[in-house]
């Protein structure tokens, strides 16, 4: 007979000090103890959607081959490391897409104009997400909604279709994960940062009496997780230190006029160097979803017409200029360039998840995360750039390339998505033809 015991420290645990709160990871300690060894619980499935506006330039974005051992197309060359955990697929669609409203039915295949309708995230959240702190995180490159304008911050739509703001500062990211949001501490976080006060050193007597009782496993988890939020707090604090110190004079003549003028998000306002930006955004996902502070996510990296590209870069125009090519080789070069960049930080995010383990398994195992845009290649709603990654441990089978026998609409990626996290989908979904099932093992 196998007796099971409850576990000795509860999924919900936090390590507490002065206005704080630390939320843990996947311990083996929470798992229920057995007698006769109890098999281990799956650790919980997350789904994160991404928003890559104006498209990409798909000319050298899809592998000359399909299937698993394809050769990474230029775009593509930065995954080759996750090679078997993404698949990229070559046949999606927007009935709804193209131009430059395509954020708006991105996520419910609605157009912009009309009531939409409850986004996939918010479907996944009311699902798996009641036993998280956050049942959803929004987050984008803008804050806000910017409903009613092109340049939509936000893919997430409640059940009575209205948009829900995005966040896109790191800095209220991390007090919202590890911090009470109370006006004191909303008035201490400031002079907090600057005295290098770390969250670690707030719960080091709780981190200390916790660590005595674990396994030598759950302490390498645990220091390999502080080394993460302490990294992550130098960064942060790092920003706040140079916020206040002036900035140098410049000659903006021969500046080109994308970078001349402050933009909204991180866009152009000197906080941070955007792979900096980008990795701090990824960095959050990760532990949000390490501590299962959240099990769902949305990020829109980058919005349609404004931004898009930053000074290092090093290219000449704006990302939505760069995309009305016009065949200029000059602008199909930055285009990929430009690109290729944003695939080196999704493979940063894979890295990441991919680094955190889960028993015997890894946080990329049991999340799906999908991303594509709301048109193709010269503003086209067809031949979209999708990618779905991981969930290796969710029953998706990856293809590496794949080109579907007959085009699907951008919603069967969501449909599948929703099946394989576990929500159950009733009746018709969307304009989806079905989930996609080469991706379903």
């Amino acid at each position: 007979m196998n007796i099971r015991k409850k576990p000795w420290i509860s999924r919900r645990t936090f390590l507490r000090g002065t206005g704080v709160a630390l939320a843990l990871p996947y311990l083996e300690a929470m798992m229920p103890q057995s007698l006769l060894a109890a098999p281990m619980p799956e650790a919980p499935s997350r789904m994160g959607m991404f928003y890559f506006g104006t498209g990409m330039n798909m000319r050298q974005f899809w592998p000359e081959q399909t299937g698993l051992d394809a050769k990474s197309s230029r775009i593509l060359q930065p995954l080759e490391k996750h090679r078997g955990d993404f698949t990229a697929i070559s046949g999606t669609y927007l009935a709804e897409g193209g131009g430059h409203d395509g954020a708006y039915p991105f996520s419910t295949s609605i157009a912009k104009g009309k009531k939409q309708q409850r986004s996939p995230d918010q479907i996944a959240a009311q699902a798996i997400g009641s036993d998280t702190r956050f049942a959803s995180l929004q987050l984008s490159v803008d804050r806000g909604t910017n409903y009613g304008h092109q340049a939509l911050a936000t893919i997430s739509w409640n059940e009575q279709g209205v948009p829900l703001a995005a966040e896109n500062d790191p800095k209220v990211l991390f007090d919202k994960l590890f911090r009470p949001d109370t006006p004191d501490e909303k008035m201490q976080e400031k002079k907090e940062f600057r005295r290098r006060q770390s969250i670690l050193d707030l719960v080091r007597d709780d981190a200390k009496q916790l660590a005595s009782k674990l396994g030598q496993t759950d302490r390498e988890q645990l220091e390999q997780y502080y080394h993460s939020v302490r990294e992550l707090e130098l960064s942060l604090a790092k920003r706040v230190e140079w916020a206040d110190t002036p900035k140098p004079p410049i000659e903006t003549d021969n500046l080109h006029g994308t970078y001349a003028k402050k933009m909204a998000g991180p866009e152009g306002n000197g906080d941070y160097l955007y792979d900096d930006y980008a990795k701090l955004m990824y960095d959050l996902i990760a532990l949000a979803f390490q501590t299962d502070s959240t099990r769902v996510v949305s990020y829109v990296v980058r919005k349609e017409l404004a931004g898009g590209v930053y000074p290092e870069f090093n290219v000449s125009q704006g990302y939505h200029s760069l995309s009305h090519h016009g065949n200029d080789p000059q602008s199909l070069e930055e285009l990929a360039r430009v690109d290729t960049i944003y695939m080196q930080h999704w493979a940063y995010l894979l890295d990441r998840l991919k680094s955190i383990r889960e028993g015997d398994r890894t946080l990329l195992d049991r999340t799906l995360l999908g991303l594509s845009s709301g048109m193709g290649f010269e503003h086209s709603k067809n031949n979209l750039p999708t990618i779905l990654s991981g969930g290796g441990d969710l029953g998706v089978e990856h293809h590496g390339h794949l080109k579907l026998e007959q085009e699907a609409p951008l919603a069967s990626l969501w449909h599948t998505m929703l099946d394989r996290v576990g929500v159950p989908v009733d009746g018709p979904f969307q304009d989806s033809s079905g989930t996609i099932a080469p991706l379903v093992s």
